[in-house]
């Protein structure tokens, strides 16, 4: 079992919107965060993290909790199993109690073979001498951690020599095994370590130089290891993004390397797949603007095409930049064009008019079927994005694909379109009838000495809207996920000193509707009624005159 002092320990640096953005794409909203609820089917957001209180939220469908709580839902798993992942993401060391097993820490494993690729590298003449020949100095090659893997007997013999669990090995894509012999998967490469956001070392990359292999390889889909999910050098550059709100997206292992060396250190690259909806959470942290850099073949400008649609969509802020004359971000560094890569990379093309431009050089807008069809893929294209966007852009295409503007209509009147996520949020409106109620709540929450003086004017049934709240904060069941809802609605604003007056308010509320409900009672008698009454006036007399009573 881990410690309750472990546990304890972590909760002290959890960052729970780290840990939820691990998942999901988020967006900041005031002092909050808010996305679509990744527990129920939503198309305006109404789920909110809270970074201050460490909570999460949805009002939609009334989940909530911290970061714990989230994990444990949104992996189904237990909450051992969730603080050992969270523990990983924010590279804490858990301990445990002396009778229980321990988690084997797999990126420990991999830090001592990404040790031993380093050591091979530098007694490596060849390799390392095509690293340097490619430009990337020896601080960098360090810096990267980059390493050489042998000959399969090489790193067969340093895991026997080292007491290395073979199986757990195989499981992590070090080494395969093919009818009962053991080899190294990543046999005469050049490796490239790959790294979580948090620093651990999660799989490798390998780049052979031999003719008729596949250029690169990465590691196989692991427990730790996700490659529609890492960024390439991002653990280096994160820091850099949230300095300058910007994130460069290349297509190579070196493209980092070398944008790195020539001071360009918010580059990343995605692991030989294509951006994709996966990435969003790692992109939008610090919601950066995002530059894609890719190389100007073919595959590059289709791969940034598909990128571009994506994070317009997202109504993410950037653009593209593409290489012409077959160069690469690596090969502009050697050739010291660091003054034109920062031009290329200050004014990029904005992805939804890159989009455009894209779709219309598809087509042969000379003749008129095909200018039919590029103006279907483009309505289409148009109608996913904002109305707000669909207003910017009817100019551009009408103009691109040199048609009347009246054949560009927007479509988001009366339509089903499902459009990106906005900061709308179905949260309680702070003139909603329970506002005062979740206020005095809240204020109980903040300080739950005001508890003691609440119970003795008031019980649950001064409560018309959140009576089930009430109970659940006098049981002391804080985790309850409406109270979680009511301690991180921004909606509800308290003052210093403010909470008598409102409990004052909320008494006099309460008495007032008894009032109302004696008044309309045929049940009692004339003058049960009449005694009823003149004692709820008195009381409602003296509420207004300042003097606070028990209900």
């Amino acid at each position: 079992m881990i410690t309750q002092a472990s546990i304890e320990g972590l909760k002290q640096v959890i960052d729970i919107v780290d840990v939820v953005a691990s998942y999901i794409d988020l967006k900041r909203v005031g002092s909050n965060f808010v996305a679509c609820c990744p527990f129920h089917d939503e198309k305006t957001p109404s789920f909110v993290v809270n970074r201050t209180k460490g909570l999460y939220h949805c009002y939609g469908c009334g989940v909530g909790g911290d970061a714990i709580a989230f994990v444990m839902e949104y992996e189904k798993i237990n909450f051992a199993e969730a603080i050992e992942k969270i523990a990983d993401i924010f590279n804490f060391s858990l301990e445990y109690e002396k009778n229980s097993v321990s988690k084997k820490d797999d990126s420990k494993l991999l830090e001592t073979i990404s040790r031993f690729y380093q050591r091979r590298l530098m007694e490596s003449p060849p390799y390392k001498d095509y690293l340097l020949q490619r430009g990337v100095g020896l601080g960098f090659i360090e810096k990267f951690g980059l390493g050489f893997c042998g000959p399969s007997f090489e790193t067969a013999r340093f895991v026997e020599e080292n007491g290395l669990d073979k199986q757990e090995l195989i499981a992590l894509g070090v080494l395969g095994e093919d009818n009962a012999r053991i080899y190294a998967r990543f046999a005469e490469r050049i490796m490239f370590p790959i790294h979580s956001p948090n620093g651990k070392v999660v799989g490798f990359g390998g780049r052979t130089l031999k003719e008729g292999l596949a250029k690169y390889i990465n590691s196989p889909q692991t427990k730790q290891f996700s490659k529609s999910k890492l960024l390439y050098g991002y653990h280096l550059a994160k820091e850099h993004i949230y300095k300058y709100n910007q994130i460069i997206v290349v297509e190579g292992y070196l493209d980092v390397i070398m944008l790195h060396q020539a001071g360009f250190n918010t580059a990343v690259a995605t692991l030989g797949t294509a951006l994709n909806r996966d990435h969003l959470p790692l992109l939008a942290k610090g919601n950066p603007k995002i530059i894609l850099s890719y190389d100007g073949d073919k595959a590059g400008i289709n791969a940034a095409f598909k990128a571009s649609m994506l994070l317009a969509k997202e109504s993410k802020a950037g653009g593209v930049v593409i290489f012409d004359g077959g160069l690469d971000p690596a090969d502009m560094v050697v050739r010291k064009k660091t003054d034109e890569l920062e031009a290329l990379f200050s004014s990029p093309v904005p992805f939804i008019e890159f989009a455009f431009r894209q779709i219309a050089k598809k087509y042969d807008l000379s003749d008129p079927l095909q200018k039919e069809s590029a103006l279907k893929e483009s309505a289409g294209f148009l109608h996913e994005l904002s109305p707000i966007l669909q207003e910017e852009y009817r100019n551009f295409v009408a103009e691109i694909l040199k048609i009347p503007l009246n054949l560009i209509a927007p479509k988001y009147q009366g339509s089903a379109k499902i459009y990106p996520k906005n900061p709308a949020m179905n949260l309680p409106q702070s003139n909603s009838p329970d506002k005062l109620e979740s206020l005095i709540i809240k204020y109980i929450l903040e300080d739950r000495a005001l508890l003691d003086m609440a119970i003795e004017y008031i019980d649950v049934r001064a409560f018309r809207h959140r009576a089930k709240e009430f109970d659940a904060l006098c049981r002391g069941d804080f985790a309850n996920p409406a109270l979680i809802g009511i301690a991180i609605d921004e909606g509800l604003l308290l003052r210093e000193g403010g909470f008598r007056d409102e409990l004052k308010l909320l008494v006099l509320k309460h008495y007032q509707n008894r009032l109302e409900n004696v008044s309309k009672n045929v049940d009692l008698s004339f003058e049960e009624r009449s005694f009823q009454i003149r004692k709820i006036k008195n009381a409602i007399i003296k509420l207004r005159q300042g003097e606070l009573i028990p209900i």
